[in-house]
């Protein structure tokens, strides 16, 4: 961003809005939530990867029904914790709790992972379908938040990217 507010080139002649004004870098610095996010992330990452382990192995040899089940509802709290918190992460650095502009594809893409997930737990809690069908619920749930976590990841980068030319002089 230049001095005068408006939008910096970058590389390629396309221009490119700074992901954060510096008030809101300051602000988001500044906020426990960034905290909170950065630790809840990698669980909720580490949680995926084995809970996905199970869910193909029950698939595949039937073994491990109920790990497996468990497995996704331990993904689904710590989507839900992530989701709370990054709604307050959210209102504190750019005054609303969802869909701020910098961050509006990410939460509505939030919101298919989170109603895939809920849609899981409805069908293991109702008994509705089979587990193999329960699964390949939680499994589309996976594939959104992949992508989701994608965005993620994808922002943080851009962040690092315009942190160098938004810095403020000590």
């Amino acid at each position: 961003m230049r001095a005068d507010g408006g939008i910096e080139e970058s590389e390629g002649g396309r221009q490119r809005q700074p992901l954060y004004t510096p008030d809101q870098r300051r602000r988001r610095d500044a906020t426990r939530w960034t905290l909170v996010q950065g630790v809840l992330a990698p669980v909720q990452f580490a949680l995926f990867a084995a809970s996905l382990v199970l869910v193909v192995r029950y698939l595949v040899t039937g073994a491990g029904e109920d790990a497996a089940a468990w497995s996704i509802v331990a993904k689904t709290i710590a989507l839900y914790a992530i989701m709370v918190t990054g709604a307050a992460w959210e209102k504190a650095v750019f005054g609303q709790w969802l869909f701020a502009p910098a961050f509006w594809w990410e939460d509505a893409f939030s919101m298919i992972v989170l109603a895939l997930h809920t849609a899981y737990l409805v069908l293991l809690f109702a008994g509705w379908g089979t587990p193999a069908e329960q699964m390949a619920v939680a499994l589309a749930g996976y594939a959104a938040y992949v992508v989701n976590a994608g965005q993620f990841v994808w922002k943080l980068r851009l962040a690092r990217l315009d942190a160098p030319r938004l810095a403020v002089p000590g």
